[in-house]
């Protein structure tokens, strides 16, 4: 009820989203400023019941047929395009990007016939993957920063997730830091039953001193979909936790870069998904362009079978209304703590105080945001709140949407109020 509101108010319309699986193969407008690059590997080893995305148990045959697919796609959504286009970012998420280390530069050299990548290469890995030979591998290829989905420190807090943990950490990190990675990310999940501050407290503190250079803390979110035996602690307990990270984050000289984010001063930021425009490659891949949002099928047959066509993937498109564009740049700007008055006219070509005129004032006179530069930054209340919102909004939107996309590989029409 809380995110239908807030749409209608700052949307100002009653009208619902609508995915819908029409005109698909429309043509893709590159021409866009920031254009990150997004590719999601869907195999893993072991499927821990707490992550929601798309992923698959690993399989040999599988997974080679869906690199060539990949790649097929990559050479696909470019052709016609003509001279080279500017990436400011390429990043492997997943399942475990890992498990294709021996294809990733056949990938890479795939996305540099069409791009000049100027940003960050990264990836995310699994600590189960992690081995010297694949560190200097993906250190050798090209990939800058690393990305470690530790999840916890604490054996009883990942028990408790479900998942098994098989490798030595501290040993993990600290091979991961020789090899002067320029960022490090540790992923960290916060509202686990049983959990306490202090064990949010050390974990930080290990992810620190073992290497990391920004510490990634997500809430626990038990999506409809997934099958935890235990559910996440209540908001309350969760507020407890939060202050905790932000407290600890300060006394270690973290900078919080974003709602859930903590790095080093001068480190690159870590992220896949907040950028102001990018292309997805993958099953489940999202893209974000200026007039639409569009979604690979979730499955990785009818992926390869779609590229196999000479298709692209897309299983559904999401068109925005201009001001539907407008606040999804300012959703993801509202989690990056920053609302950049420049960012948003480079973009639209608009001066943000008059598009958001009155939502500025009401969120000014809450104490939410506060004038900072070239623009408006989150409080400390203001991130409080975002907090809430993305939950309630990953609640009703993603998990929906994820959910149905899963169910069947090309949804006819995919509703959202």
């Amino acid at each position: 009820m809380l995110i239908s509101i807030l749409r209608v108010m700052i949307i100002r319309s009653f009208k619902p989203f609508v995915f819908q699986n029409s005109n698909c193969n429309r043509q893709i407008d590159y021409n866009v400023p920031n254009l990150g690059l997004y590719v999601h590997v869907p195999f893993c080893k072991e499927l821990c019941p707490f992550c929601p995305y798309y992923k698959i148990k690993y399989d040999t045959s599988l997974a080679s047929k869906y690199v060539d697919s990949l790649i097929k796609e990559i050479h696909l959504k470019s052709s016609g395009v003509g001279k080279k286009r500017v990436a400011t970012s390429l990043y492997f998420g997943g399942g475990s990007p890992s498990l294709v280390i021996n294809s990733l530069g056949r990938v890479l050299d795939a996305f540099r016939e069409h791009f000049v990548i100027k940003g960050n290469i990264g990836t995310e890995l699994h600590p189960d993957n992690v081995t010297p030979s694949l560190i200097a591998e993906l250190k050798d290829i090209g990939f800058d920063i690393i990305s470690l989905g530790i999840q916890s420190f604490n054996e009883k807090n990942l028990s408790t997730l479900g998942r098994k943990e098989k490798s030595d950490n501290r040993q993990n990190l600290e091979m991961i830091a020789k090899e002067g990675f320029r960022a490090i990310d540790v992923d960290l999940i916060f509202g686990i039953p049983g959990q306490t501050p202090q064990d949010l407290r050390e974990d930080m503190i290990k992810a620190a001193e073992y290497g990391a250079t920004q510490i990634s803390t997500y809430p626990f979110i038990d999506f409809t979909y997934a099958s935890n035996e235990q559910k996440p602690l209540n908001k309350r307990k969760k507020r407890v936790l939060l202050k905790s990270i932000v407290k600890t984050s300060e006394e270690m000289g973290f900078t919080r870069t974003s709602v859930w984010t903590f790095a080093k001063k001068d480190t690159p930021k870590y992220s896949s998904i907040t950028r102001d425009n990018f292309l997805g490659y993958g099953p489940s891949a999202t893209t974000l362009l200026k007039e639409n949002f569009r979604i690979n099928t979730f499955s990785v047959t009818e992926y390869i079978n779609s590229l196999k066509d000479n298709r692209i993937p897309t299983a559904l498109i999401l068109d925005f209304s201009k001001r539907a564009r407008y606040l999804y740049w300012l959703f993801w700007s509202c989690y990056n703590l920053d609302i950049d008055k420049n960012n948003f006219f480079q973009l639209f070509n608009k001066d943000l105080d008059s598009e958001f005129r009155w939502e500025i004032k009401v969120g000014k006179l809450l104490g939410i945001i506060e004038n900072d530069g070239d623009g408006y930054k989150l409080t400390d209340k203001g991130a409080y709140l975002f907090h809430l919102v993305e939950q309630k909004y990953t609640n009703q939107y993603i998990d929906k949407t994820w959910r149905m996309a899963r169910e069947t590989p090309w949804p006819e029409k995919i509703v959202l109020y």
